[in-house]
């Protein structure tokens, strides 16, 4: 029987730097959650960096949805990835940029793997 895909690291941040060198990863600017001083307001530009593990060799696809209500998730990203073995490690950069925002709230984040969900949590944007 095949493993579900495991979520080793789920981050928001600003920005993400790949060393060309050695391949490491810095992560920048991370938080969890946003102030904003009026609504509605757009968020420039953000980064949701996730690290899978136990993922089958082959093509996948990751799609990430959010809304304020967790029954009417709107899709933000969706994308394809590779996997040449389950013990491999997958880094995935999602920048999402002028992301609106049209009330405070606790925003529900769904990430799915293949259309399983993987990891069901929320982003708070408040005042």
């Amino acid at each position: 029987m095949q493993s579900k895909p495991q979520l080793l690291v789920w981050l928001t941040c600003d920005a993400v730097h790949i060393d060309p060198a050695s391949g490491k990863h810095t992560i920048l600017g991370v938080f969890s959650n946003i102030k904003a001083r009026a609504f509605p307001v757009m968020h420039p530009h953000m980064v949701w960096f996730l690290t899978l593990t136990d993922v089958s060799p082959g093509a996948h696809r990751i799609k990430l949805s959010m809304s304020l209500d967790p029954t009417k998730p709107v899709e933000l990203i969706h994308r394809e990835f590779e996997s040449q073995s389950p013990l491999q490690r997958i880094n995935l950069i999602n920048e999402l940029h002028n992301l609106r925002f049209d009330q405070p709230g606790d925003y529900s984040l769904l990430i799915e793997v293949d259309d399983e969900p993987l990891l069901a949590t929320s982003l708070t944007v408040s005042l």
